[in-house]
């Protein structure tokens, strides 16, 4: 009993809405040539092509004629929606002469093709319908759910071309009287009523009139109303994409842009994150300097900044951003000063010569002597080395007193 009750609601619904809108009455039309000897403004506007889009069954388009008998093989007429809209259906109302001329009037528009296209260049669009072989009626109806612009209308006679038994081939008129295209007269709605809004991520808001179905989806989503997002690692339309892998904490990009909404990871930077960094730059987005005092000019790594070739003359360091400990000099602080200068004065820490005074017999040329744990430039190495230095000159002053005696 329910259930019967819910069908007599939904017929009833059914029946009182508006149900889909025509959407071509009134609209620009425009056709090929009228007809041949059209003569007087009075009678070429009984053939022009607004008639079949004036709501009158009695008012008719005729173009001008085509079949083995003129020049002219084929034709054409079209409505402009003036917007890309949502179809539904295409009503054609031919020409009726009465019912002994009723197959004449069939094989004249037997053949004919109908186009949904957004521009008016028929191959540019979808074609909707193609008659075959048999006559259609003279009240022509077909679903075509599809979206676009213009509906055009499309016949030929061919030379050289075997129709079947039926067409008509040697003067053919095309007379529409009526064409009503049915859909919604409003973008991005769908529905019977027109009252349902396409799913956001639809793009340009084109959605199948009976299903909402999205025609494509915007960058970034996928599926059949377009509310999936791209997987991991992949963006863009349909997902075509992949992220270059260089985001930050390795988060994947922005599943629409391809970008790191986060930042870059470390050596890298630029919108999608696949520039490296420049010379003398290093660490997330680049941020960071290096300290330029790098091995011969040497680019830092861009990664972590470390001077991977070794740090210039008087400079240690994983950044190569201290200066050498005292005692010390050279590319890494690898070399201990000699014992020359005066009053335990340091040696230059880039060269090794001693700047200031020397002690009694040196001149201030270095001798590369490498120190003890160079590459870490402790302190304790260098006191080290300094205290043997004076015990080997006390014990040599001992013995000499000891001999004079």
């Amino acid at each position: 009993m329910h259930t019967l009750v819910f069908l007599i609601h939904v017929a009833v619904e059914l029946i009182s809405s508006s149900g889909y809108q025509i959407i071509s009455q009134k609209k620009e039309t425009k056709q090929a040539s009228e007809k041949y000897g059209c003569q007087g403004a009075e009678i070429c506007y009984l053939f022009q092509s607004s008639n079949a889009v004036d709501g009158d069954i009695n008012t008719c388009t005729r173009t001008k004629e085509i079949g083995s008998s003129y020049t002219v093989k084929w034709t054409w007429w079209y409505v402009d929606l003036e917007k890309v809209l949502n179809i539904y259906s295409i009503r054609i109302q031919f020409k009726d002469y009465g019912e002994q001329y009723v197959m004449r009037q069939r094989g004249r528009f037997v053949g004919f093709s109908l186009y949904i296209s957004n521009t008016t260049i028929k191959e540019n669009g979808y074609l909707c319908y193609k008659n075959g072989q048999e006559l259609p009626t003279l009240d022509f109806s077909t679903t075509c759910v599809k979206h676009g612009r213009y509906v055009i209308f499309y016949n030929e006679r061919l030379d050289g071309t075997a129709y079947s038994t039926g067409y008509e081939t040697n003067i053919v008129y095309t007379e529409l009287c009526e064409v009503n295209v049915t859909g919604c007269k409003e973008s991005g709605v769908c529905g019977y009523n027109c009252d349902l809004p396409c799913p956001n991520n639809c793009q340009e808001l084109r959605c199948d009139i009976v299903n909402g179905t999205c025609w494509g989806c915007t960058a970034g989503w996928v599926g059949e109303f377009c509310n999936t997002s791209c997987p991991a690692g992949h963006y863009g339309l349909q997902c075509g994409f992949s992220c270059t892998g260089h985001c930050r904490d390795n988060l994947s990009c922005n599943h629409t842009t391809g970008q790191c909404d986060y930042g870059c990871g470390k050596g890298w930077t630029g919108i999608h994150c696949n520039t490296q960094c420049p010379a003398e730059s290093y660490g997330p987005d680049c941020v960071y300097n290096c300290s330029g005092q790098c091995l011969s000019y040497l680019p830092c790594n861009r990664t972590t900044g470390r001077c991977d070739g070794g740090c210039n003359p008087g400079c240690t360091g994983e950044l190569c951003e201290k200066e050498c400990p005292q005692e010390t000099y050279g590319p890494n602080c690898l070399y201990i000063c000699g014992e020359r200068c005066l009053s335990d004065l340091p040696c230059n820490s880039t060269t090794g010569i001693h700047d200031g005074c020397c002690n009694s017999g040196y001149t201030g040329e270095p001798i590369d002597k490498e120190a003890p744990n160079a590459e870490h430039g402790t302190p304790d190495a260098y006191i080290s080395a300094f205290s043997i230095s004076l015990v080997i000159n006390v014990v040599l002053v001992v013995v000499i007193v000891i001999l004079l005696r």
